[in-house]
């Protein structure tokens, strides 16, 4: 005689080997006979098998060292080179009362929704859907070829700034004048000087020092040329991913001890260059022009979107990360608080370093005698490899200041590249723990030379070329589509009441009405975001200043996108062909978390329905 405990609408066999704790309280017990040979029993083992190894589920080591991987992750190199600059083109001051209104219509609620899914369900992105929607399994897919995409270039950006450091450690930075070997007739040591006598626009020794000396783009013919691997960046990157092996092999165990050091140096380095920077010539006029609100851009509904898609990006929901990260933490920790917190920070940090960025800018236009927009640019990221090193050039030792400012860089990108590979790794952990679980270190080794071949492309001559490219191509809208995918999953299909109920488990309170009013109405937020992110996006090939891709990139760019679009419905598909019956309880199958549906039957084969055994099919036990 075995006892089945119905768990939150789930059955674990309780038995000697299988106690039961208070992290799970018990809704109902039933005794119930099983047979060794029943499908039932068959069934009930893969639940038992799968709560024993999330109970010894590894965990963080402390509450702080989850809090500091959470900033690390939410916290990185967007809000220091992109916020500022979006700020400030929607409106100054007057661009946060849209950022504050999408982050907590829209980016707060999200983010305490994945933070209560993983702590909740134990579960990485790929295997949780199995207990929220099974149809929807497609969607862990599609995050793990994100996170791949954004691996093969986000670390190329981290390892242009361990370049940049490893140039800093000389008694001149060597961007500081023209007289280098790699600068051009059109290099102006006069940084007021905006073109010769033949009209043709002139280059700071910063932007050349970066463009013909770091990635040498001169040896590149654009995106259908890209030319050979640059080896001084091979090796940069290598150190990129050697950090991010080591901070991942243990788990949280690991991880939980570099981000001390990732998740907080930067906050301090940020004080320090804020400091240097108020006391810059011309720094009221930058932090001027950075917090003036412009209230008439409010009326435009592009700053309204400009805004949405910020705090998107910027809190992170929809990579798979926060499921990863909070899946190890306790079953009652306070994840709303958690929420809470991370997003005020991260919010904070964004504004803050506006203030680092804009102070330097106002003194860059001071001695220049230009407008900021002129000293801006095109590109936000020119702001952290061109500009600002610029500004740092000309303060009195400079080499210590740009050597301080990109290591900030270095560890504002470190840990937000290793919780995204994390979310990968704990994801197919979690789906394929015998093989895979067990030899975590392997896997990560495995993991990270695969993306580290990956990235060549990027690391090429033409390299310049390929992440933009990948940025736009394997990211952006495929990550909303995913996004929208995940929103009708849990809030729709689950249920905002189910969910609800699931919180209380954990915290035990129900989150507040007007939680479960933006989780309700969360899946039409983002389908907007998507449908007005969609319209916008041009059939035409890729535009860079200075540079148009050619016809055949479309192509290849929406074979990358579809890749993780394609893979929601696919699965679905698959999921319904594979489960038998007819389509209504296909349909039932494939939208009821799979482990409610073996309680069902369960349940009705012991009160005497033989016919219940139909539900305990091969895809029911296939997706266990």
């Amino acid at each position: 005689m075995n006892t089945i405990v119905v768990i939150n609408g789930k059955t674990a066999m309780q038995q000697e080997i299988f106690p039961m704790t208070m992290d799970e309280p018990i809704i109902s017990v039933q005794k119930l006979k099983t047979t060794a040979s029943s499908p039932v029993s068959s069934a009930l083992s893969k639940i038992v098998a799968r709560r024993r190894t999330s109970m010894v589920r590894e965990k963080w080591a402390s509450k702080i060292e989850f809090f500091l991987a959470l900033i690390g992750y939410a916290v990185d190199l967007g809000n220091v080179w992109r916020f500022p600059s979006v700020c400030y083109r929607h409106g100054g001051g007057a661009f946060l009362i849209p950022y504050l209104v999408m982050l907590l219509i829209g980016g707060l609620p999200m983010f305490y929704m994945e933070l209560a899914l993983g702590q909740f369900h134990k579960s990485g992105c790929i295997s949780i859907w199995r207990k929220i929607c099974p149809m929807f399994k497609g969607i862990g897919y599609g995050i793990c070829f994100i996170c791949s995409f954004i691996a093969c270039f986000y670390n190329t950006v981290i390892a242009h700034a361990v370049y940049f450091a490893f140039s800093s450690l000389q008694a001149e930075v060597p961007w500081k004048t023209c007289n280098n070997p790699w600068n051009t007739k059109l290099c102006a040591n006069s940084l007021n000087e905006t073109l010769n006598r033949e009209g043709e626009k002139l280059k700071t020794p910063s932007e050349e020092y970066f463009l013909y000396k770091v990635l040498e783009i001169q040896r590149s013919s654009g995106f259908d040329g890209i030319g050979g691997i640059k080896l001084s960046l091979a090796l940069c990157l290598a150190v990129v991913f050697v950090l991010v092996y080591f901070a991942l092999w243990k788990g949280p165990k690991s991880t939980g001890k570099v981000v001390w050091v990732t998740a907080t140096a930067p906050y301090i380095i940020l004080t320090v260059l804020l400091i240097r920077g108020v006391t810059l010539p011309g720094a009221s006029t930058g932090i001027y022009y950075y917090i003036t609100p412009d209230f008439k851009k409010l009326l435009d509904p592009s700053v309204w979107t400009a805004a949405a898609t910020q705090i998107f990006f910027s809190l992170g929901p929809g990579f798979g990360v926060l499921l990863a990260l909070s899946s190890y933490n306790d079953f009652n920790n306070n994840c709303y608080r958690d929420a809470l917190a991370t997003s005020v920070i991260n919010c904070g940090t964004s504004f803050f370093a506006g203030f680092v960025i804009f102070s330097t800018l106002g003194y860059m236009s001071e001695i220049t005698k230009r407008p900021i927009h002129e000293v801006v640019g095109d590109q936000e990221a020119s702001l952290i490899f061109i500009v600002y090193p610029q500004a740092i050039a000309t303060m009195p030792y400079s080499n210590i200041w740009a050597f301080i400012f990109f290591v900030m860089l270095i560890t504002l990108g470190i840990d937000s590249t290793f919780s995204g590979i994390e979310a990968l790794i704990t994801g197919f952990c979690d789906e394929y723990p015998r093989f895979l679980a067990r030899n975590r270190e392997i896997f990560v080794g495995v993991v990270i030379i695969t993306y580290y071949f990956c990235s060549f492309p990027t690391i090429t001559y033409g390299g310049s070329y390929v992440i933009p490219f990948l940025d736009e191509y394997g990211v952006s809208l495929s990550l909303l589509f995913i996004v929208v995918c995940e929103m009708i999953a849990v809030c729709w299909f689950y249920g905002v009441r189910r969910f609800s109920m699931d919180i209380r488990q954990m915290l035990g309170f129900y989150p507040g009405i007007y939680w479960q009013i933006c989780w309700i109405c969360s899946p039409i937020f983002i389908a907007t975001i998507f449908i007005l992110t969609a319209c916008n996006t041009s059939m035409e090939p890729l535009k860079i200043p200075n540079y148009v891709y050619p016809p055949w990139s479309v192509t290849v760019g929406w074979i990358l996108r579809l890749t993780s679009i394609l893979s929601v419905p696919i699965f679905a598909i698959y999921f319904m062909f594979w489960t038998k019956g007819n389509f209504l309880q296909r349909w039932k199958r494939a939208t009821t978390p799979v482990e409610t549906q073996v309680c069902q039957s369960t349940m009705a084969y012991h009160e005497g329905d033989p016919q219940s055994l139909t539900h305990m099919d091969d895809a029911i036990l296939f997706h266990l």
